[in-house]
């Protein structure tokens, strides 16, 4: 495999580039924009979709690359936004332009960094991020592993970048797995379970927006709880559940119909879903 010598100083450190313009790209251009992290002017993008290329471009500002192989040459920091069947399309058609002084971001879920690196003979800095649909409104959480040897600095960097749409945590690429499965899936497993209580509520006589604003408050409120108290999420569940009352009454219907047992299968399911995802690409 052929790497291109390109030193790091011929490129522009200052820019970020995205392969893919899908919602997660979007969002993080946005967060990377509203924080101020990088100007328009920085930010590059390529995609096949053209009509998605328009649609962020005439929303942010932002550079338009008609390839990939383009994009490349106009930034050091590259995020394969991609879906994860499509991981290696993309590294086949990069991987001749690549250097040592680019450093590449996946978002492909499931995607591990020795498949990646496959295709760079471990020339090039790389890291492995899942984030989640929350980064949509900056309330994100994205877990972050890193391949070997990256350097202290690119380490902030890629912080930086995912700081914009939430928090960030380093977690070793053991785990990505497990995180897909927690943070990645998890904000769809919420929203069944809000639809669900939204529902329910409806059913018990309530007008659907007062049921929706009920929930969508409740589940708001309690995150931020969990998130402020020195309390254990369990016990915050024992502060609000008095013996004989609601509450007690409503968790004891739960356990007899397996709510904990159905949500741990769920998650373990999910986390055996990356695994398969990454096990396909290698």
């Amino acid at each position: 495999m052929l790497i291109l010598e390109i030193e790091v100083k011929e490129m522009q450190r200052n820019t970020i580039g995205f392969i893919g313009a899908g919602n997660m790209a979007g969002a993080l251009i946005k967060g990377l924009l509203e924080s101020g992290t990088y100007k328009p002017h920085s930010v590059f993008i390529s995609d096949k979709r053209k009509e998605a290329l328009k649609n962020l471009a005439g929303s942010y500002g932002i550079k338009l690359c008609q390839s990939n192989t383009e994009l490349l040459y106009k930034c050091s920091t590259v995020v394969l936004a991609v879906k994860p069947q499509n991981i290696k399309e993309v590294m086949h058609e990069i991987r001749e332009h690549l250097s040592s002084g680019h450093f590449l971001i996946s978002i492909a879920a499931g995607i591990p960094l020795k498949m990646i690196g496959a295709f760079t003979g471990g020339s090039v800095a790389l890291a492995r991020v899942m984030p989640n649909t929350p980064a949509l409104v900056q309330r994100g959480i994205s877990a972050i592993a890193f391949g070997p040897d990256v350097s202290e600095d690119l380490v902030r960097l890629a912080e930086s970048i995912f700081a914009a749409v939430g928090k960030t945590l380093v977690v070793p690429e053991s785990m990505m797995n497990a995180v897909t499965a927690v943070s990645g899936s998890g904000p769809g497993f919420i929203f069944y379970l809000m639809e669900c209580m939204i529902k329910a509520g409806v059913e018990v006589g309530l007008g659907e927006d007062v049921s929706r604003e009920l929930v969508i408050e409740t589940f708001l409120g309690s995150a931020h709880l969990a998130r402020n108290s020195d309390k254990t999420v369990s016990q915050l569940r024992q502060m609000v559940t008095s013996p004989g009352g609601t509450t007690a009454a409503g968790l004891l219907v739960m356990e007899e119909m397996g709510l904990k047992k159905t949500l741990t299968d769920a998650i373990k399911t999910a986390t055996m879903r990356a695994r398969e995802l990454g096990d396909a690409s290698s």
